[in-house]
């Protein structure tokens, strides 16, 4: 049996190597190795993992195996730091990741973080979850449309000196 929870201080070093994880399994070959190194220190060094946890305007929720292991997280931006241009929501939510262990991916974990995600979203009076997803990652696109998510624009997203092609999703409450 897994628990949904929300992240303490004492997830940071292990919620920050899940997702160095997961984000460099799937994502890694894509990038010069120095520009990777740098990306992953900036986004998802502890320091920078403890400071999002300990944000009273992010929430971060985690799925810890029986174990005691953390398998999956979510975390959400309750002000979306996401272009707006595209739509009028009045009060979007952004949300800015969601990533399983990459030996855990198809157990249903990502639908359960993205259960909570849209929960929150209601709780918290949100008319809009925003988010990005990487052109080329059908799966995820998949995943997102699953829940009612759309395609609302073409951005980009900056690795050091790469540019990704990525596309802002957006679901209506």
């Amino acid at each position: 049996m897994t628990t949904l929870r929300l992240a303490t201080p004492a997830d940071a070093l292990p919620l920050a190597a899940l997702a160095r994880r997961a984000i460099s399994t799937k994502f890694e070959h894509l990038y010069d190795p120095a520009d990777f190194a740098a990306f992953m220190e900036e986004a998802h060094s502890d320091a920078t993992t403890a400071r999002q946890i300990a944000d009273l305007g992010m929430r971060v929720a985690v799925i810890e195996a029986e174990d005691g292991a953390l398998v999956a997280f979510c975390k959400l931006v309750l002000d979306s730091t996401l272009p707006r241009e595209f739509t009028a929501p009045e009060r979007p939510l952004e949300l800015k990741q969601l990533y399983t262990d990459p030996d855990r991916i198809g157990g249903g974990l990502g639908r359960r973080l993205m259960d909570w995600a849209i929960a929150v979203a209601r709780e918290r009076g949100a008319d809009e979850i925003q988010l990005t997803v990487y052109s080329d990652n059908p799966d995820a696109q998949r995943f997102y449309h699953r829940f009612g998510f759309a395609k609302i624009a073409d951005i980009e997203f900056w690795v050091g000196n790469h540019c990704d092609p990525e596309f802002l999703y957006a679901l209506r409450l």
